[in-house]
């Protein structure tokens, strides 16, 4: 651990996919430890007293939070390698819009409800908990809304190779983890399948699988189903 780079995560954490994806991409080495949210490690409270959560990301002895936070600090800290943000302001400013319609609007909202039972602090939505834990004409007016902000993130990525053109970036980081959940939101909700209606983004985040960054990043989808269903079993107990 040359660089002194220490990352406090949890596994199925999408927010967490997005600090390893961003230091693999920069060829970064680093320690990774696991934390227990029903003990947390004296460590974590002490790196990030605020919010007392993951991910945090420490180099140097000196922390770093919020998963945003943490990607821009990878990628000024570690320029020299596939820069995960353009250099023009305005290309900038456009990334981080759409960073941020992937982490508010319903698309997120509906594949995260699941993991917001776990990760309470993050990411719970309404329209998500209307596709989970109804049926009928509540839920098929929930999946119209997923449909149509896939297809909003579909017409941005229109044919380009990656949401910023030909170079895999900020927005695609953002975006690639819910990939691995796209099996337990078709396994919930019925006679729903997001290939068929969005192929061109099915097809671009297996592009991404493709990358040693991301397909050494993001857990398996089977896996993260059977954690899902055994929490909602009762097999076993959240975290938080």
């Amino acid at each position: 651990m040359a660089e002194q780079v220490l990352l406090l995560d949890f596994w199925p954490d999408p927010s967490g996919v997005r600090i390893r994806v961003a230091l693999r991409e920069k060829g970064v080495e680093y320690e990774y430890r696991e934390e227990d949210f029903q003990n947390k490690s004296p460590l974590l409270l002490k790196m990030n007293p605020v919010h007392e959560q993951t991910p945090v990301l420490i180099h140097k002895g000196k922390p770093v939070s919020e998963s945003l936070i943490i990607v821009q600090y990878i990628d000024e800290v570690w320029p020299h390698k596939s820069p995960l943000l353009p250099t023009d302001p305005y290309e900038q400013a456009n990334a981080r819009f759409w960073a941020d319609y992937i982490d508010k609007k319903t698309v997120v909202n509906v594949i995260i409800f699941k993991i917001s039972l776990i990760f309470k602090h993050r990411y719970i939505g309404l329209v998500g908990r209307s596709v989970w834990e109804t049926t009928g004409e509540a839920q098929e007016s929930a999946k119209k809304e997923l449909i149509h902000c896939f297809r909003t993130l579909k017409g941005e990525l229109g044919d380009k190779t990656y949401f910023g053109g030909d170079r895999f970036g900020l927005v695609d980081v953002w975006l690639i983890p819910f990939y691995g959940w796209f099996y337990t939101l078709e396994t919930f909700a019925a006679n729903f399948s997001i290939a068929e209606e969005c192929p061109k983004l099915v097809t671009w985040a297996q592009r991404c699988m493709e990358r040693e960054s991301v397909s050494k990043s993001l857990p398996d989808q089977h896996k993260l189903y059977d954690y899902i269903l055994e929490h909602e079993t009762g097999q076993n107990q959240p975290h938080l």
